[in-house]
């Protein structure tokens, strides 16, 4: 069965938002999802929109997604792709549609001389880990990532 990448268009929101509840619910978050469809369009293809999008198709079908953006490396002195999200269907899963589309996002971080494809992954989330490892990827466990949102973002920016 065939695998198909192409370039998320603004007529994906939908689905690509489909996806991300998918993605929220297995990773047990559903309640921190609050995008819409709008927001997706505008924060995926929208002018200077600085994440891009791509469907993963078999025989035509949506079956899962990734979104990505690039960041730099001051010790490389390059950019570098940052995968925020890779999802496919669980019923596609195990078939080469997740290492396909790890594939093309490693094509595009080569294509764009990046010095590194970098992405995370919940602690818990075992099969990610082995599929990832068995790809060659290493975890970065001395690395603690960090966010503020929300109120407390606001309130820092606000000197309180």
């Amino acid at each position: 069965m065939s695998i198909q990448i192409r370039p998320a268009q603004p007529s994906d929101a939908p689905q690509i938002l489909a996806f991300i509840t998918e993605l929220a619910d297995y990773e047990k978050a559903r309640h921190e999802v609050i995008a819409s469809v709008t927001d997706i369009q505008r924060s995926l293809f929208s002018e200077g929109s600085t994440a891009h999008g791509l469907i993963c198709l078999r025989e035509g079908v949506p079956i899962g997604y990734a979104v990505f953006f690039f960041s730099y490396s001051t010790w490389l002195g390059s950019n570098c792709l940052y995968l925020e999200d890779l999802y496919i269907t669980p019923d596609q899963r195990g078939g080469g549609a997740g290492k396909t589309l790890l594939r093309h996002l490693a094509k595009i971080a080569c294509d764009n001389d990046c010095g590194r494809f970098e992405w995370s992954v919940l602690d818990w989330n075992t099969p990610a880990i082995e599929f990832y490892k068995s790809l060659g990827a290493q975890p970065q466990e001395e690395w603690v990532r960090y966010r503020m949102d929300g109120k407390v973002l606001r309130d820092f920016a606000q000197g309180n």
